[in-house]
């Protein structure tokens, strides 16, 4: 082996990294000496200052505009991100969209794009990540608890494209396992991000534990199983919720 070869810094690309969870699991791989690409899609000056932060502690990072509902712009990122920093060893498949309402009132266009972000969306980005990722890499899915119970009127199809993912990652963690690949799924509770403000007294009072979770408890796990100490799950879907769906 080369001394390039065994120095080669590991690559991570974050999809919806720029805020809540997945800029949290950015910081956190970067800590664990990632280079860390992250997407991001309403929010270019979250993503920017991230990038900020991290280059000014010493790290590596790149920001790049994408869509999750758009193919080409997942395949775009994934090309961005070997073109900056080579090859992937572990993607983290953060983006997605929560949209509440009761089955009778919910709007189709709100449905197709729920679909096409939560659940094709996390498929492309898984497909496309691997095509150009390394033997032996990590694939981390950001789910949630509600694939085990919907627990809130109006989650249904949130819920639906959770337990879609919990599955999916089962299926692709067989198809991946000959490339010693691994493929698992986070399942996070409540947690303290742009999506739950607001409902955090509400939430709070339904969490076993007494409290919401926060973005870096989450992160943690992200930086397990995209390290070395995890090479032996996979097609797992692990659930951090504070107790909310025992």
């Amino acid at each position: 082996m080369s001394d390039d070869m065994a120095v080669r810094q590991k690559v991570a690309l974050v999809f919806g990294g720029s805020r809540g969870i997945g800029a949290a699991a950015a910081t956190r791989l970067v800590q664990d000496g990632f280079a860390v690409a992250l997407t991001y899609v309403s929010r270019p000056d979250k993503a920017e200052q991230l990038v900020r932060t991290i280059e000014e502690g010493g790290g590596r990072a790149l920001a790049v505009e994408a869509d999750s509902a758009d193919p080409a712009a997942i395949r775009a990122a994934v090309a961005r991100t070997v073109q900056r920093f080579g090859p992937i060893d572990a993607v983290v498949v953060n983006a997605g969209i929560l949209r509440l309402a009761t089955v009778d009132a919910f709007g189709l266009e709100d449905l197709d794009r729920m679909l096409a972000i939560n659940i094709r969306g996390v498929f492309l980005a898984i497909q496309a990540a691997t095509a150009q990722m390394r033997d032996g890499g990590r694939v981390i899915t950001i789910g949630s608890n509600t694939a085990i119970r919907a627990s809130i009127r109006g989650s249904s199809v949130y819920a639906m494209t959770k337990a879609a993912v919990a599955t999916m990652v089962k299926g692709i963690a067989l198809d991946l396992a000959p490339r010693r690949i691994t493929v698992n799924n986070i399942q996070p509770g409540p947690i303290d991000t742009d999506m739950t403000e607001g409902h955090i007294p509400a939430l709070t009072g339904m969490v076993p534990l007494g409290r919401v979770g926060q973005p870096r408890e989450v992160a943690t796990l992200v930086s397990y199983l995209a390290g070395d100490e995890s090479g032996y799950m996979t097609g797992a879907s692990l659930t951090i919720d504070g107790g909310f769906v025992l």
